[in-house]
């Protein structure tokens, strides 16, 4: 569901206390719309605003972001406005997707002020702004000029206006007799969850056909038949319970003693386990279908429900350039062995243009220049016959056995040059489908960063022009302790494979990769000791999992000691030979 202003209102419930009185420590900005501030009050947290079009949100954090090499412009804005000041205030205009936090801090002249951070959660409206105590707009996130909201800009030295109204009525300000009479108003044969959602703000899809289904067990039901069975009573009974909260402490509430739903998070999950939803109520309308599951708290079900999924969708956004080039680069190597193919296959037959020029020159006496065509007994067939030769007749007997006899010695090298290229193409290819799986099992733009440096050194990639050439920081390659206190490295590209292998492992320690698969070369350290098989077997579930085989029941990988790898010369990186080795199967999985 979307977040919307009632469930925004149960999560704000909660975050609140951790937030006020709490100072803003660290401030970054690991994506283009998401902010984190590491917050110091009675505990560190840290306080994530996100104003992403699809998964715009607040809540704590305890996911590890991954910092760009440099912190954007509105991240040093934020730092040196921001850092060290107290939230004083946390506030959520009535019926909006709008949360305004209150720094106070000290200014340049060291005199107290008052800064305000409003993190708009409003879809493709989303934004962050920045303003001074008396509204005026200091910097945002994004940038919403005149021509684009003529009625609404967004821009450094205007004052700050909230959203727009909407042209619907504010369910947080009715009662119950104010939902029996916004009932009976509805307009006939409508369904309830259209109506609901079109007459009202505040509400998302998913509450109003909630709303529906707790009232009559039905979500398809009319505004019409509602009215016919109890004149409305049990939905505006519903709603009042279901969206109470959010105004129960309203001091002009006039049903007090009404019973209110306490919101709590709630997550809806698939047969297997997915996240489909979430809201702040147990979701009934779905039946058996899906799984409605409490968390422990809200920060818990965004983290739950967005982080994730979050990172995923921008991993594959960004790696998706990079796959479309590694694939495009494969799909050539492949065309041209296809043609080195034929054009071998056209060579094998060299053998025959070496007899017809012997046979030429075994019957000169019977051939003359001029003749187009000779018909010679075939010493080479094995049950005799005639053999019927080709000749040029604008050239002598000895000229057309010349010209065959060359044509054997260009076929004869074409085959061993064609040899020689069709196995190259092949390692080619090999090595980009390795690419390729390192790619897809990628956890962070560091590696896909270490993947473009790769392939900008062996020539797939042209060299950012007009660019300040930055050292790209290599990334540790994964750690990990097997049960019985062994180290496990794992290699998170083709370049660090090579640098494990050959210049952290030592000849004494293990050496695993998935059989027959791309995937990453992990290193079991020993301490020269014999290796212990359930430490091999801990290393080969990693092995298999960073790996084209993560996502089977079981694998196969390959070990070996360390010193039974090679490296042929000239072969790409990542690519090796081993001998001595064993296998194991196990099941892809993390220790």
């Amino acid at each position: 569901m979307p977040l919307d202003a009632i469930f925004l209102t149960a999560a704000l419930r909660e975050l609140r206390p951790d937030i006020i009185g709490a100072r803003a420590e660290k401030i970054r900005q690991p994506e283009r719309d998401e902010i984190i501030i590491a917050l110091r009050g009675e505990r560190r947290q840290s306080l994530l605003i996100s104003a992403g079009a699809a998964d715009a949100r607040v809540h704590f954090t305890e996911a590890d972001y991954e910092n760009p090499a440099a912190p954007p412009m509105f991240c040093m804005l934020l730092r040196k406005h921001l850092s060290g000041a107290k939230i004083i205030d946390v506030t959520q205009p009535r019926g909006e997707r709008v949360v305004i936090f209150t720094f106070s801090g000290l200014s340049v002249i060291g005199e107290p002020e008052e800064k305000k951070l409003i993190a708009e959660l409003m879809g493709r409206g989303s934004n962050i702004i920045l303003t001074d105590a008396e509204g005026i707009i200091i910097d945002c996130l994004r940038r919403v000029d005149a021509e684009t909201a003529p009625r609404r800009p967004v821009l450094p030295g205007l004052i700050y206006r909230p959203p727009l109204p909407q042209e619907k009525q504010d369910p947080t300000r009715l009662d119950a007799s104010d939902w029996e009479r916004a009932v009976d108003s509805a307009p006939p044969d409508t369904r309830v969850e259209k109506w609901l959602n079109t007459a009202f703000s505040a509400l998302s899809p998913l509450i109003c056909r909630e709303l529906a289904y707790r009232a009559y067990g039905d979500t398809d039901i009319t505004t019409t038949d509602a009215r016919a069975r109890d004149g409305g009573a049990a939905l505006a009974a519903r709603a009042a319970e279901l969206i109470g909260f959010a105004r129960e402490n309203d001091e002009d509430s006039a049903d007090i003693s009404r019973q209110i739903l306490t919101p709590e998070p709630y997550i809806l999950l698939d047969e297997h386990g997915e996240a489909r939803d979430f809201s702040y109520t147990e979701l009934r309308q779905y039946g058996a279908a899906l799984k409605s599951e409490r968390v422990s708290g809200f920060s818990e079900l965004l983290e739950r429900y967005f982080t994730t999924r979050a990172a995923d969708e921008r991993m594959r956004a960004r790696a998706s350039a990079l796959t479309r080039t590694i694939k495009n680069a494969r799909d050539r190597a492949l065309r041209r062995v296809s043609a080195q193919r034929e054009e071998l296959s056209a060579a094998a037959g060299r053998e025959r243009l070496r007899e017809c020029g012997d046979l030429i020159m075994a019957n000169l006496h019977n051939v003359k220049k001029g003749d187009e065509m000779l018909a010679a007994e075939d010493l080479f067939a094995e049950n005799g016959g005639v053999r019927s030769i080709a000749l040029d007749p604008r050239k002598t007997p000895q000229a057309n056995a010349a010209r065959y006899y060359k044509d054997y010695a260009k076929a004869k090298n074409a085959e061993k040059i064609l040899s020689e290229r069709i196995a190259l193409g092949e390692r080619e290819a090999e090595y980009l489908e390795s690419v390729l799986a390192e790619i897809s099992i990628s956890s962070g733009e560091s590696e896909l960063n270490e993947i473009r440096a790769e392939l900008t050194e062996t020539g797939y990639l042209k060299p950012e022009k007009n660019k300040t050439k930055r050292k790209v920081k290599p990334t540790a390659p994964r750690r990990y302790i097997s049960s019985a206190g062994s180290e496990i490295l794992v290699g998170r590209g083709n370049t660090q494979n090579d640098e494990l292998t050959f210049k952290t492992a030592f000849k004494t320690d293990v050496w695993l990769h998935v059989k027959a698969r791309h995937g990453s070369h992990v290193i079991l350290r020993t301490g020269g000791r014999a290796p212990d098989e359930a430490d091999i077997s801990e290393a080969a579930s990693l092995a298999a999992y960073f790996s084209e085989a993560r996502g089977e029941t079981r694998a196969v990988v390959d070990w070996c000691l360390a010193r039974y790898v090679k490296k042929t010369p000239g072969a790409k990186p990542g690519m090796v030979i081993y001998t001595d080795y064993k296998t194991v199967a196990v099941q892809p999985g993390e220790i």
